[in-house]
């Protein structure tokens, strides 16, 4: 009889409180006859599995929790993929959250450092070491000019009207070091030459850029040596593209750069006009990038540089309102042959073109 109605109490209390623990009766009393008219017990949802103690000694949390905060992290991992297979300037906001200092896109490279992106200065720090200043010795007399290292063993892009038919070509890098040069090959009807310095190792070569890519507007800088100022910096805008520019191919009128004789004009047509000089009957003309960066005499062969520190010109020519070379100067009309024009005559250039 005692047994009867303690089982019955038990049977009574869970009726009142389902949820408490429905299981413990049948638990104690495994082994005593079950009253088939009893009801079942509610169904309980499943339990969830138990994460142990804090270290405060309070309950841990539900592992599924301890789950969901790995969420976030299985979430970037799943946005770098994403934004990697994006590439362009995605990639260059992956770099800024990994903390590198230069990012490869698909047309090009940003060599200056995230803390100096987008200013002339980082611009400078980044490229300067790439520009050398170029002093040619022809029967025409001397001239300065300035050129682009885009190997490490001394490969240099420069002007054809720089260098061409010069009989000795020394080279000064950015850290006054001097060199011989040898001239590899010429293209007078693009204006470029292409030289190799002697024993050279190590040296720091140019990003070369898109130029299809520039648009009117762009900042840009500019690296020469005008008037034999080696590393000279100026900056400007990309003022309009496509322009066409004449230029001499006349040995004689190319070699006007002369240091310390009254020289420093720099003959070039535009729109049927001369400029700076008689450009001789000999001429060509190309397609021009056109920016109001200070150019002058001695910045041919140099670089216009975007400003993730990319060369997307060959400083080539420059307005100037006068001949007369004591007033001759920059009034923020300058020409650069594209970069993508040089990168396509590289292959003949090393192969020794000579036109």
């Amino acid at each position: 009889m005692t047994e009867s109605l303690r089982r019955n109490g038990e049977y009574e209390h869970a009726q009142e409180n389902p949820y408490e623990n429905p299981y413990q009766g049948a638990q104690q009393h495994a082994s005593s006859p079950v009253n088939p008219e009893w009801p079942p017990p509610p169904a309980q949802p499943p339990a969830e599995p138990y994460a142990g103690f804090a270290a405060d000694g309070q309950p841990g949390q539900p592992q599924k929790r301890r789950r969901a905060r790995r969420g976030p992290v299985a979430l970037l991992a799943a946005v770098a993929i994403v934004a990697a297979a994006i590439g362009g300037g995605t990639a260059y906001g992956i770099q800024e959250l990994t903390g590198g200092d230069t990012v490869a896109t698909s047309t090009s490279t940003n060599v200056v450092p995230s803390s100096q992106k987008g200013t002339v200065s980082g611009v400078a720090k980044a490229v300067s070491p790439s520009i050398v200043e170029i002093s040619a010795t022809s029967n025409a007399g001397s001239s300065t000019g300035s050129g682009v290292i885009i190997t490490d063993d001394g490969e240099i892009i420069t002007n054809n009207h720089v260098v061409s038919g010069a009989s000795s070509v020394k080279v000064k890098t950015s850290d006054g070091k001097q060199y011989t040069a040898e001239v590899v090959g010429t293209d007078s009807k693009k204006d470029l030459a292409l030289i190799k310095l002697e024993n050279a190792s190590g040296l720091k070569a140019a990003s070369l850029g898109d130029s299809d890519a520039v648009g009117v507007g762009d900042q840009v800088v500019a690296i020469g040596s005008p008037e034999g100022l080696t590393g000279t910096v100026t900056s400007g805008i990309v003022s309009a593209l496509d322009r066409d520019v004449t230029v001499s191919t006349d040995e004689g009128q190319q070699q006007q750069q002369q240091q310390g004789q009254g020289g420093g004009q720099w003959p070039f047509e535009f729109g049927g006009q001369e400029f700076n000089g008689d450009t001789g009957s000999s001429t060509t003309t190309y397609k021009a990038i056109q920016t109001d960066a200070s150019l002058n005499p001695g910045n041919s062969g140099g670089a216009l540089i975007d400003m993730n520190g990319n060369i997307i010109g060959i400083n080539s020519a420059m307005y100037s309102a006068t001949e007369a070379s004591a007033s001759a100067g920059s009034v923020g009309l300058g020409f650069a042959i594209p970069i993508n024009t040089v990168k396509a005559d590289l292959p003949d250039l090393r192969a020794g073109a000579s036109s």
